[in-house]
């Protein structure tokens, strides 16, 4: 159900419920879009055409209809038109990356001195084996595995405060992806594409690439659950020789592909006489067109064939220890150009091994940062260089962090457990404040003690700086309203410009 569908409902006279979707109709009853058909020879329903065509691409700056009635103190100001969430799947340490600790040092080997809770680790302290040091005018700490995102600190937000409810992979993906640890919730871009529709004529709103192999969870971390299906993502990875088969192939039966096309809108339109309406039969068709579009613009978006070796060079295309990620940036910034409205990208597994370091935390943690670090500070080089980064909102993150103890404390490669009980992400553009270190852990770097800041939060304040209120993003299914936030959340506002 469109945001123009949900107004024409408030608007209808003893309407129960403003989020009740077109597919509740009873077969036979005279539905508004078919009376809008029949009436005045179709007048009506060209008109609605135009609404919702406008309905899915919201002019620059525009104010989405969900909040149109929220409170002159608290309506959100879109900052954000685009999304690039960087997912570091697996769970990054904090505590050797962005949260650095003395104590541990000073009590290396011992036993820690606070309760936690250890599902395999031991309650021995282990120390960081990296060094940190202050970079930029903020002075935020970072790790000497990150030199290049470390010269980008004044352009971040970076949140040492965040905290999640789950210590398993699958129910914490869930939850840092979708809002809920269970398998069928929409995603939080199909959330966005579904509230601000896309920019893009030719490309799906919300497009996910993966390095290899798809986070804990599998595909359902990324799916649209029970949202229309055109907001689903378009799921690949550019590692794949044709990750969206063979587009020769389909130029070849273009004219094929267009019979097939003008024969469904025929029997769409046959459907449409005799039943009610039908949102399923409706993004059925809408994606059949947009895939046939798709046809002519991915070659150009994936080939590259038009930037610069310097550009190439800046995500770190010309290593091998960089190329896979540096690919997945640079479509990321060439999605962002083209109109894609939420972008997520997971980086690729090293060695079997992705952010998940139970054990060989430091050869681990080395290869994870070597493989995405050049890579991210070229995209924020680039963005920022473009004009990109003030309206292209980044984030960095996992679904939790590390525990300050010890995993398998008797080897000599020992790592760290799950940690959701305070851990790190970051913000940069898109209305992020910058230059900001908020929030704090223990002296141990395992508990959020100073403004914590949960997922359900994070959600929010994502979605107000995309303009979006998101007590009022809802979609009715099975019988109530849902919302990426469900009854949670609340704006942090000391995190925006």
């Amino acid at each position: 159900m469109t945001i123009v569908d949900q107004k024409l409902t408030s608007e209808l006279p003893n309407s129960r419920d403003r989020a009740v979707q077109t597919h509740d109709s009873e077969p036979g009853r005279l539905s508004r879009r078919r009376l809008l058909w029949q009436w005045a020879n179709g007048f009506g329903g060209l008109a609605l055409l135009g609404l919702s065509a406008s309905a899915q691409r919201l002019a620059v700056g525009a104010t989405p209809a969900s909040q149109a009635d929220s409170p002159a103190t608290d309506k959100p100001v879109q900052r954000a038109k685009h999304v690039i969430f960087l997912y570091m799947d697996g769970g990054p340490s904090q505590m050797d990356m962005f949260d650095p600790k003395p104590r541990l040092t000073r009590e290396h080997g011992q036993p820690i001195k606070i309760p936690i809770v250890n599902r395999m680790a031991s309650n021995t302290v282990m120390k960081s084996p990296f060094r940190f040091a202050r970079h930029g005018e903020c002075g935020a700490d970072v790790c000497e595995l990150l030199p290049n995102i470390a010269r980008h600190v004044d352009d971040l937000t970076i949140i040492r405060s965040m905290v999640a409810d789950n210590m398993e992979h699958a129910a914490a993906n869930l939850t840092m992806l979708t809002g809920a640890p269970l398998i069928g919730r929409p995603s939080i871009g199909s959330w966005i594409s579904y509230g601000l529709g896309t920019e893009s004529e030719d490309l799906p709103g919300y497009m996910v690439m993966h390095g290899g192999k798809l986070p804990h969870g599998g595909a359902g971390v990324f799916g649209q659950g029970f949202l229309p299906t055109e907001h689903q993502c378009a799921l690949f990875s550019p590692r794949e020789a044709k990750p969206f088969g063979s587009i020769e192939r389909w130029e070849e039966t273009v004219g094929l592909q267009q019979a097939k096309l003008d024969a469904l809108a025929k029997l769409h339109q046959l459907s449409g006489r005799q039943f009610a309406d039908s949102p399923v039969m409706d993004a059925m068709s809408g994606n059949y067109e947009l895939a046939f579009r798709m046809q002519a613009s991915l070659p150009d978006l994936l080939s590259c064939s038009d930037e610069s070796a310097a550009t190439e060079k800046l995500y770190g295309l010309d290593d091998p220890n960089t190329e896979t990620f540096g690919r997945q940036c640079l479509l990321a910034r060439r999605m962002v150009e083209r109109g894609v409205r939420f972008i997520t990208l997971v980086p690729p597994v090293v060695k079997a091994d992705r952010w998940d370091q139970h054990d060989n935390l430091e050869d681990g943690l080395r290869r994870n940062c070597l493989a995405t670090d050049r890579a991210i500070g070229g995209l924020l080089t680039d963005l920022k260089a473009r004009g990109l980064l003030d309206h292209t909102l980044v984030i960095w993150g996992g679904e939790f962090g590390r525990a300050p103890t010890a995993e398998l404390s008797t080897s000599r490669r020992p790592g760290r457990e799950h940690n959701p009980f305070g851990f790190t992400m970051w913000l940069a553009g898109g209305g992020a404040k910058r230059g900001l270190v908020y929030g704090a852990t223990d002296e141990y770097g395992y508990r959020a003690i100073e403004k914590p800041v949960h997922v359900h939060d994070l959600h929010a304040t994502v979605l107000h700086l995309l303009g979006i209120d998101h007590t009022r993003l809802t979609f009715r299914y099975g019988g109530r309203d849902y919302r990426l936030t469900d009854v949670y959340g609340n704006v942090v506002h000391e995190l925006l410009l």
